[in-house]
């Protein structure tokens, strides 16, 4: 009995042992991160090029914050323009049929008065030519 009360006891111990070093190495990872990313920065900010370039990032952005604000506002309406443009569209295809039958009767029209303008041009020559004795 003593052994199992001591092995039992050893896994409450190995159990607390286990979390105490996976928070440690967490803790021990988060720490690193933290020190390659201020390390990174800290190389970038005494680097001419990347300086240049990080003065440059607020500035950049403010100077865009009214064209994101405008792009913004324009991707929130491409949904209604979308819509609205869909309808018109379905709209013109239902008026295909009308737009055929008025351009017939513009054709039709157009074909009359050539006939009319024609026939028109043909009697005047009639009527100066001789009448035929038979």
């Amino acid at each position: 009995m003593a052994t199992s009360t001591s092995t039992t006891g050893g896994g409450v111990k190995g159990s607390s042992s286990r979390e105490g070093s996976a928070k440690a190495m967490v803790a021990d990872q988060i720490s690193q991160a933290i020190q390659s990313t201020s390390n990174l920065l800290h190389l970038m900010q005494h680097s001419s090029p990347s300086q240049v370039q990080l003065m440059k990032l607020p500035k950049n952005l403010l100077a865009k914050t009214s064209t994101i604000k405008n792009t913004g506002q324009v991707l929130e309406q491409m949904p209604q323009v979308i819509s609205s443009l869909d309808a018109h569209m379905e709209h013109g295809l239902q008026s295909v049929p009308h737009l055929k039958t008025v351009s017939q009767l513009l054709a039709n029209m157009e074909s009359c008065q050539l006939i009319a303008f024609s026939q028109a041009q043909k009697e005047p020559e009639l009527a100066n030519q001789p009448p035929k004795v038979d």
